[in-house]
């Protein structure tokens, strides 16, 4: 089974908690992404999400210009180490009904990985199995 290292997201989007979801919600498109991490002095402290902005913000009709992010993200924010494995990533993002996996290497914050990321993985680990076989067949 494939681990996750090679998919980590490294150049990740930083917000401080006190910003706007409104903030929030242009980074994201600006980069095309589909959470920041949020942060307290430099400490991560949690993820905001598209999904969190629609079910926390624009469902309940609040102002997302007036809503602080630390008070529509998650702060059960799930932690996995660079070299855990596909299969248990995504047991942790049914567990805990979540796309986003924030990756520590210790006490270090390292980067994200999503649900998409996982499943390209598992999708190349097919197409390497399926050329193996090919080669063998072929043989």
């Amino acid at each position: 089974m494939a681990m996750i290292s090679g998919k980590i997201e490294r150049l990740v989007v930083l917000l401080d908690e006190g910003e706007s979801a409104y903030e929030a919600a242009l980074l994201m498109s600006e980069k095309g992404i589909g959470s920041v991490v949020v942060t307290r002095a430099s400490q991560v402290i949690g993820l905001f999400t598209e999904r969190d902005l629609m079910r926390l913000v624009v469902v309940k009709h609040r102002d997302p210009a007036a809503v602080r992010i630390k008070d529509a993200m998650r702060t059960d924010i799930v932690r996995v180490a660079p070299r855990e494995e596909v299969a248990h990533c995504m047991e942790l993002m049914k567990q805990n009904q979540c796309r986003h996996l924030l990756v520590f290497d210790g006490d270090a914050f390292v980067g994200i990985i999503s649900l998409r990321d996982l499943l390209l993985l598992l999708v190349e680990e097919k197409e390497e199995l399926i050329r193996q076989l090919t080669r063998y067949v072929a043989s």
